[in-house]
């Protein structure tokens, strides 16, 4: 009998908090590289490619995430079978649900292998050993979540205890147990029949579809509308706005795996971590013999148990100190007692109280036809680095509260300005008045670099009518 076609689902969400200030809104830590050339992201998606089987991976994302994913998978060779953008964050289940409905029609046999994208796992071998035999069990009809192998005493992570053996190395599902407390977490550990959640399932799309029917039913019919009047967006699947609003949030684990009578439970034992806070990131890095761990341009001097890290070739030199979580970036840096790494998260919502950007964005913003990077900013004016790569362009648009002045620093660019269209080469300059219609594009096979200079009474990203964009933003 031939085995059934595994499908990765990619969920890729977040809040963009609890790593900050690396991690922003727009720019979440599933992004990042936090350990490795490779972001958790590309990780995640690579973990499974070329296992015996397997289809090329489906991402259920946030519309705002969807040009970094795409460049991202790109970077890594890997062409996904669909991203799927959901209009409103709804949590995990309705995103499951989707990606179900999406593949059972594709395929009646598809068993669904969902992940989040921001976890690391050190040993992957281990992971696709548990999948293949995962796959034995939820191809009877269970819903397999695979529990991870406790190595220590955790308070910050959900539990199951499992109930009788199954089949090939799984157990039945006892409970699900909530957060514990450290003596209660210790019992668990000792006891050899509590697991971590790692939020990582195994399960036939229809089965995860009846199970959701029976047991939260206002969350399949509203998906199977967005879907259906889902449009295409480029490379994008967007589903449709009202019908998706209309989802109840729940996560997966809420919704169905407590309440199923088909939960079943693989150990692993493959490095797992959420990274959910920078001390977690401290635990899995590489450390000298002080306990620091260091990333960037650093210089510590009679420090121990740190974590120090800065973007942008700042320097952050340290003496003196213990237990810190320092983090550098262009525009802001954190100082906290790692004790109170996973209270970063009150810090951000202050800032967002404040109205601060650096909640949100990066002074470098991405975007799919390169990216900016504020360099200045006061009344009445704003400097950017533009780049611009090959071959690609911006939307032809028009701003009614600024002008802009354009100076090519390396390559070539294809201006159009009003009825004009012209080329601009290193170190000559074009002025756009305030009102008038423009298109940059880079025409050759070398990144554009060019400064931009804004003048006028409003300078927010939000001043700006599009009449063309090949990359379907309003």
């Amino acid at each position: 009998m031939t085995s059934p076609t595994i499908y990765p689902v990619i969920l890729s969400g977040g809040a963009g908090t609890r790593l900050w200030p690396l991690s922003r809104e727009l720019f979440p830590k599933q992004f990042l590289p936090l350990l490795g050339e490779q972001t958790l992201l590309q990780q995640t998606a690579l973990r499974v490619r070329g296992m015996p089987n397997c289809a090329a991976p489906t991402v259920v994302c946030n519309d705002e995430h969807r040009f970094v994913i795409a460049e991202q998978l790109r970077q890594s060779g890997i062409t996904p079978s669909a991203i799927v953008l959901e209009p409103v964050a709804r949590n995990t289940a309705p995103a499951a649900a989707v990606a179900a409905l999406l593949l059972a029609d594709r395929d009646p046999n598809a068993l669904i292998l969902l992940m989040p994208s921001d976890h690391l796992i050190a040993r992957s071998d281990a992971f696709r050993t548990a999948i293949a035999a995962a796959a034995q069990a939820a191809a009877t009809g269970k819903l397999v979540t695979f529990g991870i192998a406790p190595q220590t005493p955790e308070t910050g992570y959900g539990y199951i205890k499992r109930g009788n053996p199954l089949s090939d190395g799984a157990f039945a599902v006892d409970s699900f147990v909530e957060k514990p407390d450290l003596p209660t977490a210790q019992k668990y550990l000792a006891s050899g029949d509590y697991y971590w959640n790692g939020g990582i399932f195994l399960f036939r799309a229809a089965d995860l579809l009846r199970e959701m029917e029976a047991l939260e039913p206002g969350i399949v019919a509203p998906c199977r509308e967005a879907l259906t009047k889902a449009r295409r967006d480029l490379d994008f699947t967007r589903l449709d706005k009202e019908a998706f609003a209309a989802c109840p949030s729940r996560s997966i684990d809420y919704a169905v795996m407590e309440k199923t009578q088909r939960a079943a439970v693989m150990p692993v034992d493959m490095g797992w971590n959420d990274v959910g806070s920078w001390d977690a990131l401290w635990n899995v890095s590489p450390r000298d013999s002080q306990g620091n761990a260091t990333a960037g341009a650093t210089l510590l001097e009679a420090s121990a148990n740190c974590y120090v890290r800065s973007e942008d070739g700042i320097l952050v030199a340290t003496l003196g100190v213990e237990d810190l979580i320092v983090i550098a970036t262009k525009d802001a840096v954190l100082v906290a007692n790692r004790e109170r790494a996973q209270d970063v998260k009150i810090l951000v919502e202050r800032l967002k109280k404040q109205g601060s950007t650096t909640t949100s964005t990066h002074r470098r913003v991405v975007r799919p036809w390169g990216a900016y990077e504020s360099i200045d900013a006061g009344e009445r004016h704003q400097v950017k680095h533009i780049t611009v790569k090959p071959g690609q362009r911006l939307s032809l648009q028009q701003h009614s509260k600024r002008a802009e002045h354009w100076i090519v620093v390396r390559g070539t660019a294809q201006v159009t300005r009003g009825d004009d269209v012209f080329q601009l080469h290193e170190n000559q300059s074009t002025y756009i008045p305030l009102g008038t219609k423009h298109r940059l594009e880079n025409p050759t096979d070398q990144p554009l670099h060019l400064i931009e200079v804004q003048s006028g009474s409003y300078l927010g990203e939000d001043d700006i009518v599009r009449f063309d964009d090949k990359y379907g933003r309003d």
